[in-house]
């Protein structure tokens, strides 16, 4: 790897290890499920464990390129923030319990820059998206436990927030939905994954075709 590669490398690992660490120690427990109630912090995890495996084949600990798995997790991060973004603009409290956003550097990190980071190194650095049929895999696996445990688990252990039809779901807006209507929202959110992945995997095959990958010595 080129002495650019493994700096940015660096720099996205160390970001994504500080966030975590920082949500480990300040995040609110108070709740069952404490911070690991919402999508940006797994897709915060998912990141972070991504870039570690990133580090390994920078540092020749590891020959596996986990292509299936970083691109699910690109995707999922570009997922946080078009949803977070899309909900906070049309009403902030369907995002947030008090329609305020936290701190700045801490949601600018994970509503924009930390996903941006894990997107361009699967696109532009990694080269991955060549077969689809692993990412389609762990998107199905990431999104599906995320469901369920929001809805076995989160629901059921917690009382708030509190909306229309029911309590407990990590996001106000979804306790103002009936199951069916959550199952649709579910549902399109997935496709919206898909149609993510698809334009991924074409932005990617586009950059191989115009900076095809130098050959191995």
């Amino acid at each position: 790897m080129t002495a650019p590669v493994r700096i940015f490398r660096w720099i996205v690992f160390l970001l994504a290890a500080f966030y975590c660490v920082r949500t480990l120690i300040f995040g609110n427990f108070s709740e069952f499920g404490g911070p690991f109630r919402y999508l940006t912090i797994w897709a915060l995890i998912l990141s972070f464990f991504a870039a570690s495996r990133m580090m390994a084949l920078v540092e020749d600990r590891s020959e596996r390129r986990w292509d299936g798995f970083v691109c699910a997790v690109a995707v999922v991060n570009a997922m946080v923030v078009f949803l977070y973004w899309r909900l906070y603009f049309a009403d902030p409290t369907s995002v947030t319990r008090d329609g305020e956003l936290g701190q700045f550097y801490l949601e600018m990190y994970l509503h924009g820059l930390g996903p941006a980071l894990q997107i361009i190194d699967t696109i532009f650095v990694h080269r991955s998206y060549r077969r689809l049929t692993a990412p389609l895999a762990w998107l199905f696996g990431i999104i599906g436990t995320y469901i369920l445990w929001g809805e076995l688990l989160v629901q059921r252990f917690n009382d708030s927030p509190m909306g229309e039809v029911t309590s407990g779901l990590p996001y106000p807006f979804l306790n103002d939905l009936a199951l069916n209507g959550r199952m649709v929202f579910y549902g399109v959110n997935f496709a919206t994954a898909v149609v993510l992945l698809l334009v991924f995997a074409g932005i990617a095959w586009a950059f191989r075709k115009i900076n095809p990958a130098p050959e191995a010595p």
